[in-house]
């Protein structure tokens, strides 16, 4: 889905705001701007508000070319895209065009090329894409923490912490990503050995969704909404047994579990430093609302196809680990955890760890 701004349309009230402050003052209401025109054009920010003011001298505002993950990493924009569509006059920047891609490759191809100037995708592949492109992008917010779940099926309840896996095989999607780095660091601090304690068999989600269903296997992990739609279907034999975040936690290793990152292209953020702040705070404010919101909330994240249904929405926000870190908070949270990855293996993070050029704290 696109939305594009008519460069005639803005010139049209260019001139319509020039005529009428040469006219006499209009006595009928319906002689003044909308609302919705202006809230397209202006920031609803007051100047003062933004870091170090508008720059009077820079060109036309540019628009900013969002791109939105489908799945957990999505869910937390759903009001931001809603804004964007119905409400530009809620937004603190009314000029977003975004898209919705299914795969990460598609963001990390949008953000080498130059298409996309914010985006919503995987930790470890922004980590990855910084290593990549010599620093072409940097990390300007988190916004969610974990979104995995060990789940147990066949009616059973015999899971009920990491050491409860002992001599099970775990099923799990994300082979090669934030899900299999996880997942191998849980069960080492743990104490257990992949192979020796425990397996590890990895697959396609909806497969492994169905043999879980169908009793054909015991555990799996999956991320919602994924999990949440397993559990739903499951009608009582299929249970959430760990959440993953909450056993990251009680590790304290010192690191958050931080699944998804917001990333920016260097070049938007060094030349448009005010439309990144209104940014980040349209998209806080989205956050919240999702968290706050629940019901409503559910219904604009399968409306927009991030999840299949408004009824399996409801049940994975509260399981999203829905959050927004920013500045010096963000750096410490997840440079700990890309640590954590590096351990485990140093592909994960592309092979050496960031500097602390990727992250964007002013």
């Amino acid at each position: 889905m696109k939305h594009y701004k008519l460069l005639s349309l803005l010139l049209t009230f260019a001139l319509l705001f020039s005529l009428a402050a040469c006219a006499p003052a209009a006595t009928d209401p319906t002689d003044a701007p909308t609302e919705e025109a202006t809230a397209t054009v202006t920031p609803t920010k007051a100047p003062a508000d933004e870091p170090n003011g508008p720059d009077e001298t820079a060109g036309p505002v540019p628009e900013i070319r969002l791109a939105v993950l489908s799945g957990p990493t999505g869910i937390g924009a759903a009001k931001l895209l809603d804004n964007i569509d119905n409400n530009p006059a809620d937004l603190s920047f009314g000029n977003y065009d975004y898209n919705i891609y299914t795969d990460n490759s598609e963001l990390v191809a949008g953000l080498t090329n130059g298409e996309i100037d914010i985006a919503t995708m995987a930790s470890n592949m922004a980590v990855n894409l910084y290593n990549k492109t010599n620093s072409g992008v940097k990390i300007i917010a988190v916004g969610t923490l974990g979104v995995l779940h060990i789940l147990e099926g066949s009616g059973g309840t015999s899971i009920n912490s990491v050491e409860d896996l002992r001599g099970k095989t775990i099923y799990s999607a994300g082979q090669g990503a934030n899900p299999e780095y996880i997942l191998r660091y849980l069960l080492q601090e743990s104490g257990l050995e992949v192979g020796a304690d425990v397996e590890i068999a990895f697959g396609d989600a909806s497969e492994i969704s169905a043999k879980l269903l169908s009793g054909e296997i015991e555990c799996a992990m999956l991320p919602v909404p994924a999990a949440t739609a397993a559990i739903a279907k499951g009608e009582g034999k299929v249970r959430q047994a760990i959440d993953v975040t909450e056993a990251w936690d009680e590790l304290q290793s010192g690191s958050q579990l931080v699944m998804t990152a917001v990333v920016a292209r260097t070049e938007f953020i060094e030349n448009y430093p005010e439309q990144v702040y209104s940014f980040l705070s349209d998209y806080k404010e989205s956050i919240d609302y999702v968290n706050n919101n629940i019901d409503a909330a559910a219904e604009l994240v399968a409306g927009y196809g991030i999840t299949p249904s408004a009824g399996i929405a409801k049940q994975a926000i509260p399981q999203c680990h829905l959050t927004f870190i920013a500045g010096n908070d963000m750096v410490s949270a997840i440079s700990d955890y890309f640590t954590a990855l590096y351990a485990i293996d140093p592909a994960s993070v592309g092979g050496s760890l960031p500097d602390d050029g990727i992250y964007y704290a002013p």
